[in-house]
């Protein structure tokens, strides 16, 4: 009962937000003199959307908008463009939560590779409208296929080192909804 206090729920909100600003640090941080010729997964999108699907109450839209835009000025993307697409795949993801939580891993599993393809595509396809160069295809697809493959671990760690899991059956999230 004491994790349902607003308390609580703040501090997962900034644990969120502190565990975004710890990747996009760890991105910035110039380990590497050469370019890279592999393309790591987008931890950013994982752990949001562990997170909307475990509990949606610990993401708010502001929230993902915020750490996504700062993201995308950081690492030098068109403003707003991929922030704008994960919070749509974000939000969609916390308005199927309960039919998302009432299946199995491998379902959620497939549900956020989709998005994460939905989205890439939506991407790429802006960026060529737009006639910005979005980098090479082979990157792209790298991306989104190490970033599938991490979803498992990143809601692993999610639930181990933060607590983030599902509302049980019969439970009140913070909102006074039952699941």
């Amino acid at each position: 009962m004491a994790e349902r206090g607003a308390p609580h729920l703040w501090a997962m909100r900034a644990a969120y937000v502190g565990l975004s600003l710890l990747v996009l640090f760890a991105h910035l941080i110039p380990l590497e003199t050469m370019p890279r010729r592999l393309a790591g997964p987008d931890l950013l999108v994982i752990f949001t959307f562990a997170w909307a699907l475990r509990r949606p109450d610990y993401v708010p839209a502001v929230a993902i908008a915020g750490v996504m835009l700062l993201a995308d000025l950081l690492l030098q993307r068109p403003p707003g463009l991929w922030a704008a697409l994960v919070l749509i795949a974000a939000e969609w993801l916390k308005a199927h939560d309960r039919r998302l939580s009432a299946g199995t891993f491998v379902e959620e599993w497939l549900s956020v590779a989709v998005l994460v393809l939905v989205i890439s595509l939506l991407y790429r396809l802006v960026l060529g409208v737009l006639i910005v160069a979005p980098g090479t295809l082979f990157l792209a697809v790298m991306q989104f296929a190490m970033t599938v493959i991490f979803y498992p671990v990143a809601a692993l760690l999610t639930h181990l080192l933060f607590g983030v899991r599902r509302i049980a059956p019969g439970e009140y999230d913070p909102m006074g909804r039952r699941s």
